[in-house]
């Protein structure tokens, strides 16, 4: 195969707007706009506690209660659109961190080898 540079394979490869537009639905437009708010809001919470981190600043307790949730807001639209209940979303997190960490107990390997990804 001959050598092809980055920007050109992105230029064949990448699905065109008009392409992406032609393919959503009112149900996926809103899972894009909810899962944009909840990277946006990610971030949001980062910067805030970068600054507390990384700048020695006193956390914002205010603007991280308000990030959370936002956070809370897009993610309660993303079960939602797709009929998951906040319930169903804890015990499968429940769940997973119970093979994850057996006896529920942390360790660094076992965050490392994360025994509920085994086999995939």
């Amino acid at each position: 195969m001959s050598e092809i540079k980055h920007e050109e394979m992105v230029a064949v490869l990448a699905k065109p707007g008009d392409k992406v537009m032609q393919d959503l639905t009112p149900s996926t437009a809103d899972l894009l706009h909810m899962a944009v708010g909840v990277s946006g809001e990610a971030g949001e919470l980062l910067d805030a506690v970068k600054k507390a981190a990384i700048y020695a600043k006193p956390i914002d307790r205010e603007n991280v209660i308000e990030e959370l949730g936002d956070l809370e807001f897009y993610i309660e639209g993303i079960r939602q659109n797709l009929g998951i209940s906040r319930e169903e979303t804890l015990q499968a997190n429940i769940k997973k961190l119970k093979v994850r960490y057996e006896g529920l107990k942390y360790s660094n390997q076992a965050a490392q080898e994360r025994a509920d990804k085994a086999g995939e």
